[in-house]
């Protein structure tokens, strides 16, 4: 794997940061969330980013 540079380790991690920001978001959206369809979508909207942060993260690694 290359090294990243300075500027593409920071844009990576901004973007780890936005992922999960974005999975805390629709998590406690679908908590409290009472409609059991719309719930679901959230949750698997929350799931999604959640793969793409961990995608993400395995360039770190």
């Amino acid at each position: 794997m290359a090294t990243l540079t300075t500027k593409e380790l920071s844009a990576l991690e901004d973007q780890l940061s936005m992922e999960q920001s974005i999975v805390n978001k629709y998590q406690a959206m679908a908590d409290l969330c009472s409609d059991t369809k719309l719930q679901k979508c959230l949750k698997d909207a929350a799931q999604k980013h959640q793969q793409h942060f961990d995608t993400l993260l395995t360039f770190l690694g």
